[in-house]
């Protein structure tokens, strides 16, 4: 239990968390992945050498000792976080791994003088009371799909059904699985985490579901990154007929019940889990403002699909942006989606809800722009690839 004077010093160490957070969870990192090989796998090292994974613990850490006695402030942080660890299937036994070396890199890195014995176990309580929290709802989530029409607990192994080239850059692959059952559905927006075995070292991925559930077959679409092992791995050496170790559905960027007009914004491969909510948002009659971002043509996957839909419903309209367009490229606009463009296609009301996801820098130049155009904070959504963190 954590004490108040316990949450006096947690709340205390802000500052120090503001100034130096990243340097404090930079250092955990290399503690952690150095010296506990069992958890390596469940973190993409392309994060790691961007600094992008210490930067979004390094911001949760902070939003969680600033809100340690309200932690309802924390808003949609903690699901995003139960998500990404159900899709890897995190399990109890490594959160004392992780609360160990947490507690270390806070002595090392601010020094014994700061990091003083009383604020060591302050802190390795408000650890303590986090992990109880996650566990149990990461429990909850293990049991519900589980217990679910052909859900599953752990890896189920499915083939490689189809595998379709959608753009230049981007594959589709259908999997099935292996034993024949059900398949669990899920709420259009999750992803699917994969385990993979590439040159002796495991992997384990999330990728977003891009077609809407059938109960029999899924499917993920995939962009080949230039530095992604497991991207790379899966265009280039898995075909059809290949197994895959395939974790259960996870995600909480789902698209919600409503009325109001729907506005989806993709950059790239933001557009797969965007893709999964069109069926279920058409079907409700709801007006439909369709953005997709692309640097071209070529690279721009499944505009046959979109546009398909635009001619089967009036309620669907659809708008293409194109950094670099040719001529014949047949985009709506060219070069980067600004506010100015941005209000040319939102529907005339702002009273929107508004999903989007693409890479980063694009997000945070969404979100400003709706901002500005004076939707709501409260109807605007969206997910990160990578690990979650902040737009602003």
């Amino acid at each position: 239990m954590l004490s108040d004077s316990q949450r006096a010093i947690v709340k205390s160490t802000v500052p120090l968390l503001e100034a130096g957070g990243e340097a404090l969870t930079t250092h955990f990192y290399k503690v952690l992945l150095a010296e506990h090989p069992e958890v390596r796998t469940m973190f993409n090292q392309a994060h790691q050498a961007s600094g992008e994974q210490p930067r979004a613990l390094a911001h949760s850490v902070l939003m969680y000792a600033k809100h340690i006695d309200h932690l309802e402030g924390l808003g949609d942080l903690p699901a995003r976080i139960i998500n990404k660890h159900v899709a890897l299937q995190v399990r109890p036994e490594h959160y004392p791994v992780v609360g160990a070396c947490l507690l270390r890199a806070i002595r090392e890195v601010l020094g014994a003088e700061i990091a003083t014995d009383a604020v060591i176990e302050a802190w390795g309580a408000a650890y303590g009371q986090l992990a109880d929290i996650l566990i149990a709802a990461e429990e909850q989530a293990y049991a519900a799909t589980a217990a679910a029409a052909g859900g599953w607990r752990g890896a189920r192994t499915f083939r490689i059904a189809h595998k379709v080239a959608e753009s230049s850059e981007i594959c589709s692959f259908y999997l099935a699985p292996v034993d024949d059952g059900p398949v669990v559905d899920y709420a259009p927006g999750q992803y699917l985490g994969l385990r993979l075995v590439i040159d002796g070292i495991e992997h384990r991925r999330n990728y977003s579901l891009s077609s809407a559930p059938n109960g029999r077959v899924y499917r993920i679409s995939v962009k080949r990154e230039a530095e992604g092992v497991v991207s790379r791995h899966l265009h280039d050496h898995m075909n059809a007929g290949e197994m895959l170790d395939v974790l259960p559905p996870a995600g909480h960027f789902t698209l919600g019940e409503g009325s109001k007009p729907l506005v989806l914004i993709s950059g790239g491969v933001g557009i797969t889990p965007l893709l999964a909510m069109l069926p279920k948002a058409l079907l409700s009659g709801r007006p439909v403002h369709f953005i997709h971002c692309a640097r071209n043509r070529l690279v721009h996957a499944f505009r046959g699909t979109t546009d398909e839909l635009a001619q089967r419903h009036p309620q669907f309209k659809r708008f293409y942006c194109y950094e670099q367009a040719q001529a014949g490229d047949g985009a709506d606009a060219i070069g980067r989606l600004d506010a100015q463009q941005l209000a040319q296609w939102l529907p005339e009301t702002r009273d929107v809800d508004a999903y989007f996801l693409g890479p980063k820098p694009f997000m945070a130049s969404v979100n400003r722009s709706l901002l500005a155009l004076g939707v709501p904070a409260a109807q605007i959504r969206y997910e990160f690839f990578g690990p979650a963190s902040e737009l602003q």
